[in-house]
């Protein structure tokens, strides 16, 4: 199974892996499986707002890193037990609004996820692409 050959409780680039390869591999699994394609986004507003809109977030979400750091961990952990994530952040813009230093940001939202579902024994991997 593909998952069993990625380190859970990581952040990585998707490389060879395809999205429909993983999205299978998360139902197989009975993972959740969350999927943000990008490509529109141009600044961390419209990621942020993309990614809230893909993962049906809460209308009340506050479209900053704090609230999606809350929606990832403790809003989703507060639900009940969870069997896992396979998250899929596609082609993340590489524009003037929204450059390196926010790219490694927003990243570092998923990888405080990963790390916090890993204390929890739960597994967490997220994949992301650039344009």
């Amino acid at each position: 199974m593909l998952l069993q050959t990625v380190r859970p409780n990581i952040v990585q680039a998707i490389r060879a892996y395809r999205v429909e390869d993983l999205m299978q591999a998360a139902q197989e699994a009975g993972q959740h499986f969350l999927y943000a394609n990008l490509t529109e986004a141009q600044s961390k507003q419209d990621v942020l707002e993309a990614i809230a809109q893909a993962f049906l977030f809460p209308a009340h979400f506050g479209k900053n890193l704090d609230a999606l750091h809350d929606c990832m961990t403790d809003l989703v952990h507060k639900s009940g037990a969870q069997p896992g994530f396979v998250v899929v952040l596609e082609q993340l813009p590489d524009s003037v609004k929204f450059d390196r230093e926010a790219r490694e940001q927003l990243l570092d939202v998923f990888r405080e996820a990963a790390d916090y579902w890993g204390d929890r024994k739960v597994q967490f991997r997220c994949f992301y692409s650039f344009q």
